[in-house]
């Protein structure tokens, strides 16, 4: 069966639904297509919540159905061949399609390291699936040892949200010396160990686990060191891989480094008439360029309107090259942000750089009901006093915080700029406008400058 369409988006993720609605707005003319792979996929970041803050997994749905009220097909199928000189994909159905433009918004893959043991019962990669998930929470929710395996963003969110199931004794394992280590340093890392230790949530960072026990079904992990932990279950977050089959079946160019979709500033990839946007395109980072890692939805929908816009013709012009990798997480009440190069990846790249700290309180006075701590950090060039990379933690208040932040390195703002950055204050909401963190660390900054 062959079905013609004008614009097709392979996935319907953030990446590929942002895709949808920008190409909408700007091309109302033409015949949209979204291909979902799974009858019911899920709102990615909300995925660790569905075990413990939202009462039924169900509620992580994202809905597809706004989508097709505003004329956009949306078919359940998945895309297995890419006929680029005939300009059509051939699905698991046996479907063909053929396009004018197409957009590869697949995102990515579990990483499943091979351990022996690591296909057990009771083992979960995270899919972006939800009737996958919701046995999953099922079986999580039972009760038991808890090992979750990644102390990056997703392990340490799994861990803080399945530490709130009473029957459950959860350890959080890392191969690296802390959590966190590739968006924070120390300072921050060590305030989100603290806050999961007291979740009652066991951290063992430095620790590699080789193999997996148990018949069938998983009974416990085995580390390099020799010690073993009982587990029940075992959640893999580990990070993922970009979703590239397709594109490199189809002849599309890859990035060598991390083997994401090779686009241009615009998404476009080797082929004029083919985007790639969200976790399966490549990602250069802001200040080096180098090819880097990024899989964020925030960052998945920016590409996606630049796609989605840019088609047909160039109508969005993009000035900020790079991408800027922006973080926040949420453990138990602390949120910790990040934005850009930390100190650490500064000094590995040979940047020179200065670094302003503030601490103080995020409402004022700060004896009002809720007050808490808040901390910012901020490195800057040594020689040009350009902002290049920011951390935040706190209360709710850092999570837009770090935005402030990000844009600020987006557009390149200066540490005498952000000394004299006029801000809107108000006792219940911010730090007082004589103490605003961003303020502060930026005078410190230059106080070291001069």
């Amino acid at each position: 069966m062959k079905e013609k369409t004008d614009i097709l988006i392979l996935g319907a993720g953030p990446a590929g639904m942002i895709s949808a609605l920008t190409a909408l707005k700007y091309y109302p003319d033409k015949q949209i297509t979204v291909l979902k792979s799974v009858a019911k996929g899920v709102v990615p970041c909300g995925i660790p919540y569905m075990f413990s803050s939202l009462t039924d997994p169900e509620d992580n749905e994202l809905d597809t159905t706004g989508l097709e009220k505003k004329r956009v097909r949306v078919h359940i199928d998945e895309a297995v061949t890419l006929e680029r000189a005939k300009k059509t994909v051939l699905t698991l159905s046996g479907k063909e399609y053929s396009y004018e433009k197409l957009i590869v918004a697949v995102g990515s893959k579990p990483i499943v390291p091979p351990i022996p043991g690591i296909d057990k019962e009771g083992i979960y990669p995270i899919l972006k699936d939800m009737e996958y998930l919701k046995q999953m929470v099922e079986k999580v929710r039972s009760g038991g040892n808890v090992l979750v395996i990644g102390g990056g963003f997703i392990g340490v969110e799994f861990a803080d949200e399945v530490s709130k199931i009473p029957s459950c004794k959860v350890r959080l394992v890392e191969i690296l010396p802390r959590l966190l280590s590739r968006s924070f340093d120390p300072e921050f890392s060590c305030e989100v160990e603290e806050k999961l230790r007291s979740r009652g949530v066991e951290v063992l960072t430095g620790r590699k686990v080789t193999a997996f026990l148990g018949d069938k079904k998983v009974t416990g992990a085995r580390f390099e060191n020799g010690e073993e932990f009982a587990a029940d279950r075992v959640i893999l977050g580990i990070g993922a891989v970009p979703n590239t089959e397709l594109a490199s079946l189809g002849g599309i160019e890859l990035r060598k480094a991390t083997g994401g979709i090779w686009v241009d500033e615009y998404m476009r990839t080797s082929d004029s008439d083919i985007f790639a946007v969200g976790d399966c395109a490549g990602k250069r980072d802001f200040y080096t360029h180098k090819d880097t890692s990024v899989m964020l939805a925030s960052t998945a929908t920016a590409e996606a309107r630049i796609a989605g816009a840019n088609l047909y013709s160039l109508k969005v012009v993009r000035e900020n090259k790079g991408t800027i990798a922006v973080y926040s997480t949420y453990v138990d009440g602390l949120v910790l942000g990040s934005a850009g190069l930390t100190g650490y990846s500064a000094d590995k790249e040979g940047f020179e750089t200065i670094t302003g700290s503030a601490e103080g309180m995020d409402k004022h006075p700060g004896k009002l009901p809720g007050s808490g701590k808040l901390k910012v950090k901020l490195i800057f060039s040594k020689q040009s006093g350009t902002l290049m990379g920011g951390q935040v933690s706190g209360g709710i208040s850092a999570g837009e915080m770090i935005n402030i932040i990000g844009m600020a390195i987006q557009q390149r703002v200066s540490v005498s700029e952000l000394e004299t950055l006029q801000m809107a204050t108000h006792p219940f909401l911010t730090a007082a406008p004589t103490k605003y963190g961003i303020v502060v660390a930026a005078q410190d900054a230059l106080s070291k400058m001069r």
